[in-house]
């Protein structure tokens, strides 16, 4: 008979958490920690999709966004969905955009929350009312300058008969003036301003999708930007900075300055992969899309591996020709020895110094590496080592790779066995939402690390922009590449993700 304990039904709660203004590096530690751990995520429009990386398998992720003119679900809905979820005992994260009380209805959500007598905490986040000005080289308060900041919304409830914003009192604000949520109203907003007694001069800044790849950044004064931003297009979501510390962006405009700013990159590695790549990137201010077209999946015959990983100390040498190699050789190790020391005295080859240092994340020793981080090159290696005849390798690597290898090292002498690891299979799911993007936006480059990200990115059938460019690892890759029917513009002369970073800055004179 079950305990009163063991039936009792578990209580949920639900996290009320600032996502951030958008760049990844602004999302808190807490935040990332309940992604990890949430079972239902609720998450915004304004939210970066790429922290979708971070949550567990198998939890519930609902879009609940909303923007001008288009709402996945009113407001009313969404606080109906958090309590339902938050009683049937789920773990529950809501995601918003920048902090869930600053013009967030966070507020509103967490009322909900409590008359339904239900757990809630909230998290505070980073908001755009303070990082889009930064990352434009705006302080919104200088010592110098003012010593005040007045924030306001410039979205209002809208079945409300009469505006609560006082235009008066707003207008004669000293110090620096920040608007949410206005860009839709800005003629409307700055007529009120002006009709108020504010400086006409006023210098103004806009900055759209602050603190990421796609941030742009307009200025104007109280009197014209109105129109510029109709003449520009300028749309939401966008931030409003009001004051003379607009005129400090012209020395600190540090963000916007860097090498890739304003190119949108395709990263293609797997999703485990790509976020060395894609922060590198970002560092030099390109706008990544995340776009993992495959996926690192076990062999089919599990069997065979494992007896061949549990005989890896009867070889002479263990080849290793990837990463994703190594850890799926030692995976499977530590699933059948208990002991680093029984993979005995057999010597280790890795094709490239990322793959070397996986194994040294293993605390052993790469005892060759290749001058050419190819299979070729591997081989070369071999010869200069001296004879392997009638020498044992092991050659862990992809179900897809190249004969080359165990070819030529078996025309040397050796006895060749191959260890299927892994297995390259399309990725499916647009977690991020960046194959979405792509269709809508393009991309100024397109990355390519192995040919099976080349074959695969081309199997989604997606319509390339014109004047795309591409990046590749290494001339394996490149050959793919022109043989599918598209141009290399940038090889890596050094075949790993340094290599291919350096050929991308050089390509853009960075």
């Amino acid at each position: 008979m079950k305990s009163k304990a063991a039936v009792q039904k578990k209580e949920g709660i639900c996290y009320l958490a600032g996502a951030g203004p958008g760049d990844l590096g602004l999302v808190t530690l807490r935040v990332r920690e309940l992604l990890e751990t949430a079972e239902v995520i609720v998450f915004d429009y304004l939210c970066n999709q790429e922290m979708l990386r971070w949550a567990a398998p198998g939890a519930e992720v609902i879009y609940a966004g909303k923007k001008a003119g288009q709402h996945t679900l009113k407001q009313e809905e969404i606080n109906a969905l958090l309590v339902e979820k938050t009683s049937a005992g789920r773990r529950v994260l809501r995601l918003k955009g920048g902090d869930p009380f600053m013009f967030g209805r966070g507020g509103e959500e967490a009322l909900a929350l409590a008359e339904a007598g239900l757990r809630f905490e909230v998290v505070p986040g980073v908001s755009s009312a303070l990082a889009a000005p930064a990352y434009a080289g705006i302080p919104v308060t200088h010592r110098e300058h003012t010593s005040q900041l007045t924030i306001f919304t410039g979205h209002e409830d809208p079945t409300k008969e009469e505006s609560s914003l006082d235009y008066a009192r707003i207008a004669a604000a000293p110090g620096t003036k920040v608007m949410l949520m206005g860009v839709e109203r800005l003629g409307k907003i700055t007529g009120r301003l002006l009709e108020n007694g504010a400086a006409p001069q006023t210098p103004v800044a806009l900055v759209r999708w602050g603190t990421t790849g796609r941030q742009q950044t307009l200025q104007g004064t109280i009197e014209n930007i109105a129109q510029r931003a109709v003449d520009a297009g300028f749309s939401a979501p966008a931030v409003a900075v009001f004051g003379d510390v607009v005129g400090l962006r012209t020395q600190l405009n540090w963000f916007e300055k860097r090498p890739l700013f304003g190119k949108r990159v395709v990263v293609t590695r797997t999703r485990k992969q790509s976020s060395g790549l894609s922060s590198a990137l970002r560092d030099l201010g390109a706008d990544v899309l995340e776009m993992p077209t495959i996926r690192i999946e076990p062999p089919k015959d599990l069997k065979e591996f494992g007896e061949l990983v549990r005989d890896a100390h009867g070889y002479d040498w263990l080849v290793f020709t990837s990463p994703n190699g190594v850890d799926a050789f030692f995976e499977m190790f530590f699933k059948i020895y208990k002991d680093i020391r029984e993979i005995g005295g057999v010597r280790i080859a890795a094709i490239g110094p990322a793959t070397s240092a996986r194994v040294r994340s293993y605390h052993l020793q790469v005892d060759l590496q290749p001058e050419e981080f190819v299979a070729e090159g591997v081989v070369a290696a071999f010869q200069k080592e001296g004879s392997v005849e009638n020498q044992r390798i092991l050659l862990a690597r992809a179900e897809q790779a190249r004969d080359v290898l165990p070819q030529e090292l078996s025309k040397m002498g050796a006895i060749v066995d191959v260890a299927v690891a892994y297995r390259t299979v399309p990725e499916t799911e647009d977690v991020t939402g960046a194959v979405a993007r792509f269709r809508q936006e393009g991309a100024d480059l397109v990355t390519f690390t192995s040919s099976s990200t080349v074959e695969n990115f081309l199997a989604l059938g997606l319509k390339l922009p014109a004047g795309m460019k591409t990046a590749s690892i290494g001339p394996v890759t490149s050959k793919t590449i022109v043989e599918l029917g598209l141009q290399v513009d940038m090889e890596a002369t050094q075949y790993d993700i340094p290599g291919l970073l350096d050929a991308i800055r050089a390509h853009y004179g960075a």
